[in-house]
């Protein structure tokens, strides 16, 4: 079996590059990777598709990453919520490009990368 352990959280993310793209993982604020996020932002890698199940909540989380301007586009089931309200500004400003996904979909193109 191949170790794929990483050292640290700096480590395992220094391969990330601008443009790639990332699933994060979480339901609204619920199980949001926290130290992924801020990673990300502490990178400063930009241009970048996240995949989720919405679009963030708030001020906190994938909102905060989304905030930054890193993200080029979403890939998400539940984009608008009453509290998401960068990602709304964002996409009316057109500083951000959504690919709405009904959420069964989302769940079998996630299974599908997953098998390569």
């Amino acid at each position: 079996m191949i170790d794929k352990s990483q050292a640290s959280l700096v480590e395992a993310l220094s391969q990330i590059q601008d443009g790639s793209t990332i699933m994060i993982g979480g339901f609204g604020t619920a199980g949001q990777p926290a130290e992924l996020i801020d990673a990300l932002i502490e990178l400063g890698v930009k241009d970048l598709i996240i995949v989720n199940n919405n679009a963030g909540n708030g001020d906190y989380g994938l909102a905060k990453l989304l905030k930054t301007g890193a993200v080029r586009k979403i890939i998400c089931s539940f984009p608008r919520q009453s509290d998401s309200w960068v990602f709304d500004e964002l996409y009316h400003a057109g500083k951000i490009e959504l690919e709405l996904v009904p959420q069964g979909n989302l769940a079998c193109r996630i299974q599908a990368a997953g098998m390569g």
